[in-house]
């Protein structure tokens, strides 16, 4: 699908497409991993790594198939851009030869899992460049230096085949906005996924509604739609429910199964899975309210059991 822009939303249609969930949670709770800078994308350098993170996707796909929808799946490639790849040793031709075999490997789950009425989308995964709770304003990004900095990995991605590129976990419009760039550049649709506050802001203390119209603006409204990710539902809900015309752009929601705050989370040491029913009925309920939601998903603690039950919920709904 690479370099078929306008095709992405016809594909999602209005269907509800799940999500895998918190891919580096998981791997340091439940699999025991380490994670040095919380980077999944180092598993890949060797075979028991890429066994485990298809042991990761695997379960959700196959909640995909159990619930008859499509899913979006996320490369490991969240922190696999030069900077935290400098952090940790990797020159940036060994970044782009990851950045493909990320790709590589949800091929290979693809293949295994998806049918004509349950596609898989492979989603190529940016982060921020810098950490994606705090925003310092001295290290601010322009759209021209986010599409610099950011378009050898979206490049890498593309050339692999994935179908999409998602910035996750944004904390200001201006990194959002170069993304976007880099995505079209590359000839790959966009998604741009904000985080926020428990005050429902942004990190750099902007409103959603302000974040998203900004990154229009920048980018001739590249995005196919924008999404809000690693933050709890109670966060969220009360900035969507004024009614405004920028609620149209929202597509998809992933939230933590926890209500703790980005700071809290950062210094947790244990897991808070919190209540995966009660996770897929607050989506569902979501989804009724704004039905322009296609995609639902679990971000930081939550699993494969979370996916499940906003499978069901919604299926449900």
């Amino acid at each position: 699908m690479a370099g078929q822009h306008s095709a992405l939303l016809t594909r999602l249609s209005d269907r509800l497409w799940v999500t895998d969930g918190g891919l580096e949670t998981t791997l340091i709770f439940h699999e025991g991993l380490e994670l040095p800078e919380f980077a999944s994308f180092t598993l890949l350098d060797d075979t028991s790594g890429r066994a485990a993170l298809r042991r990761y996707y695997e379960p959700y796909a196959a909640v995909a198939k159990r619930n008859g929808v499509p899913c979006l799946l996320d490369t490991a490639t969240w922190r696999a851009s030069s900077d935290w790849g400098a952090k940790l040793g990797y020159a940036p031709r060994q970044l782009a030869t990851l950045n493909r075999d990320a790709v590589a490997l949800l091929l290979d789950v693809r293949a295994a899992w998806e049918t004509l009425d349950q596609p898989v989308l492979i989603n190529g995964a940016i982060g921020p460049r810098l950490d994606g709770y705090i925003f310092e304003a001295d290290s601010a990004m322009n759209p021209s230096s986010a599409a610099a900095f950011h378009g050898p990995q979206v490049a890498a991605l593309a050339s692999a085949g994935a179908d999409v590129v998602t910035a996750w976990t944004m904390t200001h419009a201006g990194e959002a906005a170069g993304i976007a760039l880099a995505a079209r550049d590359s000839g790959l649709p966009c998604i741009i996924s904000f985080t926020v506050e428990t005050d429902g802001r942004l990190p750099d203390g902007s409103t959603l509604a302000d974040a998203i119209t900004v990154t229009d603006a920048a980018t001739g409204m590249l995005p196919e739609l924008y999404m809000v990710n690693c933050a709890h539902i109670t966060h969220i809900d009360p900035i969507l429910r004024t009614g405004e015309t920028w609620l149209k752009r929202l597509g998809g929601v992933r939230v933590n199964p926890s209500t703790l705050s980005h700071s809290e989370l950062n210094e947790a040491t244990s897991l808070d899975p919190g209540d995966p029913a009660a996770l897929g009925r607050d989506l569902s309920r979501l989804r009724r309210r704004l039905p322009g939601l296609r995609i639902l998903g679990g971000c930081c603690g939550s699993d494969h059991t979370h996916a499940e039950q906003i499978g069901l919920a919604c299926r449900a709904a």
